[in-house]
This record gives C-alpha cells, sequence and structure tokens, in this order.
C-alpha cells in the first residue's frame, strides 16, 4: 500500500474554543497551498484510490482542493482517527479498515501526523523524527512488516518542482 500523508494547509492562528476551532477554515495562504501542492503532485503523477481525512474543515478543504488538482473523482471518507489527539492505535485500525486500496492519501493535524508518519517508518515503531509542516505531503511505501520513506515535500519545494515541470515542458524559442 503506499500512503500519502498530507498535512492540512495553512488556516491561521488556532482558536480557543475547541467547536468553533473545528470549523476554523483554510485562509488565503492555505488555499494557495492547497493548489500547489494539487499541481505538482498531478505533475507527480499522483494517483490515489482513496482520500480520507480529519472531518474538521481546515482538513476537509485540504482534501477537497487538493483532490479537485488530482483529478480525483471518488467521495471524500473521514475518519475520527486523523482528528487532532487520536492515538496511533487509532490510525493502525484506520489502516486495517482501507487495507485493500492501493494507494491512499490521508488528510490530518500535527502533531499526531508527523507522529503516525514517524511510527509507521521507524523500524521498531518508535517515532522516527518527522515534522509536516502545513500543506506539506510524505510519499511511504507500506509492506507487510516494513515502511519506506520515499520522500517528503513542503509547500514550498513542491511549487520549485512544479515550476521547473512546467518550464521544462515549455517549447523552447530559437534564437535568431
Amino acid at each position: 500500500m503506499i500512503i500519502y500523508f498530507l498535512r492540512h494547509a495553512n488556516a491561521g492562528k488556532p482558536l480557543a474554543n475547541l467547536k468553533k476551532d473545528e470549523k476554523r477554515a483554510l485562509d488565503k495562504e492555505g488555499i494557495e497551498q492547497c493548489g500547489i501542492v494539487g499541481r505538482a503532485l498531478a505533475a507527480l503523477d499522483v494517483q490515489v484510490d482513496v482520500i480520507i481525512s480529519s472531518p474538521l474543515k481546515r482538513a476537509a478543504q485540504t482534501a477537497s482542493l487538493v483532490g479537485n488538482e488530482l483529478s480525483y473523482e471518488g467521495k471524500l471518507l473521514f475518519e475520527d482517527a486523523l482528528r487532532p489527539g487520536a492515538s496511533f492505535a487509532d490510525f493502525r485500525k484506520l489502516l486495517e479498515k482501507y487495507a485493500k486500496q492501493e494507494t491512499i492519501m490521508v488528510v490530518g493535524h500535527n502533531p499526531n501526523l508527523s507522529e503516525f508518519l514517524g511510527r509507521a517508518i521507524s523500524e521498531n515503531g518508535c517515532e522516527a523524527g518527522t515534522d509536516l509542516k502545513k500543506g506539506a505531503v510524505a510519499k511511504v511505501e507500506m509492506g507487510r512488516n516494513n515502511a519506506l520513506l520515499n520522500w517528503s515535500f513542503t509547500p514550498k519545494v513542491l511549487r520549485s518542482l512544479y515550476s521547473a515541470a512546467a518550464e521544462s515542458s515549455r517549447p523552447k524559442t530559437s534564437r535568431k
């Protein structure tokens, strides 16, 4: 199974009221980050069978906007195992639930999404030192008894990759 770990994009400052914070939307920068991330992933020919998101608004918006850029036609799925404060045991159950899928994208929050990524790729199940910035995405190949981190990119790196790919695909003009 291939798992793309995507942290929600920028959504401004957290709100003190947790119920209101759950409804906090992406800000202008976050919406732009989603476009960059989605277009860069599309340029890398990323295709996913299922996109699973935390039910919080900022994660759901990130999943939707990135999914649109990937031409994802499936339904967005929401799982509490990707909410802030969810445990690694919850995440393992989520992986078991979607084990028949070849490629999934999970969209969530820190610190738990970075923890899930780190524990998935560490040999003995302890947390490896990972930190997904807002809008960052990592690709992990999960085997039966091991996992391999293929890459992890911030939105800034993805913007550079996408720009370079777009530049190289432009026709060259000859000088006279």
